[in-house]
Formats: structure tokens, sequence, C-alpha cells
């Protein structure tokens, strides 16, 4: 399948022609961060024939805006991975607001999706434009001895790999996702898991993806995220973990006033990424920042 220039291609099945938009997010640079494919007109489309663009397109998600309200403001939008549908996926969300705003103009929308509404605000910052979604509430909860167990087999780690400091729990921003806190950025670097086995403990506790970090300072951390539920082996950018892991350092009373943190991910796999979290001790919800750019 052709690509054109800027990053879009023609489907011609199922019709009419779908045109889909591809970027990658939380990076300015095409050959970083986390491709998505973004469908801005998916009204035509049933849930076969966007599972089967998604498959087509091969990335970790494609998002699809199914609706929208008189203002154009206001958009339905689902996201699919190649295997099935997801009910959130930051970096897909970041990577249409960006899309959408470049031919309408930066400004505010509202999305709603599976998992709630996302209230996604665009600016234009350098000649490139910047979109902070915000999360639906999040929540986190100590792992269970088996779930930990079970997940540390597949990964290959040991109790002793994980920084005591972090505990492991599952966190959710929109999905569950489990997270592991590597006691060292060596045991981060270094990872070659069961695809299988972990695909077959995550669907067990409806995880969409292991989130696994390792803290440089307060305000800075390292994330690799395993996504074999999704057909990838791992994400270069995952927006929704990361307003799951702003979650998670909220339940855990790291955060005592508003802060900014930062997490670099992708660097281990060749696509770095930066995605900036902004967590308040009092609000639930998680702000999450990053561009986007087409992939030519």
């Amino acid at each position: 399948m052709s690509t054109s220039a800027d990053g879009t291609s023609p489907v011609n099945d199922p019709q009419p022609p779908v045109e889909i938009l591809r970027y990658t997010a939380f990076t300015h640079d095409p050959a970083g961060g986390n491709p998505a494919g973004v469908v801005l007109d998916a009204s035509g489309l049933d849930e076969a024939a966007m599972l089967a663009i998604a498959a087509r397109v091969g990335y970790s998600e494609t998002a699809f805006v199914t609706s929208r309200d008189e203002t154009n403001r206001r958009l339905g939008v689902r996201y699919f991975s190649p295997l099935a549908e997801v009910a959130f996926c930051g970096h897909a969300t970041v990577a249409l607001a960006v899309a959408l705003a470049e031919r309408t103009g930066p400004g505010e929308i509202v999305l709603d999706t599976p998992a709630g509404e996302i209230p996604v605000a665009t600016t234009s910052q350098d000649g490139a434009v910047l979109a902070t979604l915000t999360s639906v509430a999040t929540r986190s909860r100590p792992a269970e001895s088996g779930e930990l167990d079970a997940a540390l087999e597949a990964l290959g780690w040991e109790v002793g790999d994980l920084d005591p400091a972090l505990p492991p729990h599952v966190a959710f921003g929109g999905n569950d996702h489990l997270v592991l806190a590597a006691a060292t950025r060596t045991r981060l670097a270094s990872l070659d898991y069961d695809f299988d086995g972990l695909a077959e403990v995550m669907r067990r506790h409806d995880w969409t993806t292991v989130q696994l970090v390792w803290r440089e300072s307060p305000e800075r951390f390292h994330a690799r995220d395993p996504f074999p539920v999704g057909g990838v082996v791992e994400d270069p950018a995952t927006g929704a973990a990361a307003a799951a892991f702003g979650g998670y350092l909220r339940a855990l009373g790291l955060v005592t006033a508003p802060t900014r943190i930062s997490i670099r991910q992708g660097e281990d796999m060749g696509r770095p990424s930066d995605l900036l979290i902004d967590v308040d001790p009092r609000s639930a919800r998680i702000r999450v920042t990053g561009r986007a750019v087409p992939i030519g």
C-alpha cells in the first residue's frame, strides 16, 4: 500500500475509501515515539472493518473517530489494536488530537471513549502542536501475590529485581496496568520475556500492559511496557499507562503537591519517547502531555 508524503494512505476496502493518517506520538522525531493510525472519519465503519484496518496498519493502536457533534469539538472515538478493541489509548489520543488541530486549529475537544470522557487541549508551541489529555479517574491497588508471581515468572524476573520502595500495584487510567519498579536501570534495560506466557497472564487479569519502571529521581522515571495482548512485544510510549502511573504515585503518597513528572520510554528499543504527567494529590485525574508528528 502506498503512503503519501503527509503520512496518509487510502484504503479501498471497506467502501467508501477510508483515509488513514499515520502519526508518531510523544516525540518531535518521526523515527521516535509510538506510531498510531488515525481515522478522522470512521462514521461508516463497523467494528469488523475497524479491526481489519487496525490489523492492516499494524501499529499497537489505531484511533477511529466514529461520530462528531455540530461544533466538531465533541467526538466519539474507538481504539483498536491489531488483535482487539482497547477501551482507551493515550498515544493514539495524542496523535488524533494533533492531527485534528493541524486541520482545524488548536483548542479544546472532548472525546467520548469506551473508558469514559477524555478532555484534550491542544496548543501551538514553537511551530508544533502540543496535546494534553485529562484521564478518567485513576485508582491503584497492591498486586496480589498470585498476580505478581505469575508476571515475574513470565518476565524472567526475581523478587530481588524489584525496588522495595515502589511496591507492585495494579493501576488504572482507563485500562488496568501491572506496575513493577526495577531496582536498577540495568534490570530495566534487559527485557527478554515469555511472549505467550505473559500474554496469558495479562488476559487472565485483564491487564493492557505491564508497566516496568525505574526511578531516576522523584520527578523522572524510565519505563518499558510489554504489550503482548495487543500482538506487540513492547510499546515505545504508553499514554494510558502513564496516566495510571500518575495515579499509582498519588495512591502511594509520593506526590504531596501538584507536580510534573517526566517519563522516558522507548529508549531501549530505539524509539525514544518523552511523556509528561501532571499529578495533583487533590485529583484522581491525571494530565498527560506530548507532541506528535506525521510519519512520512
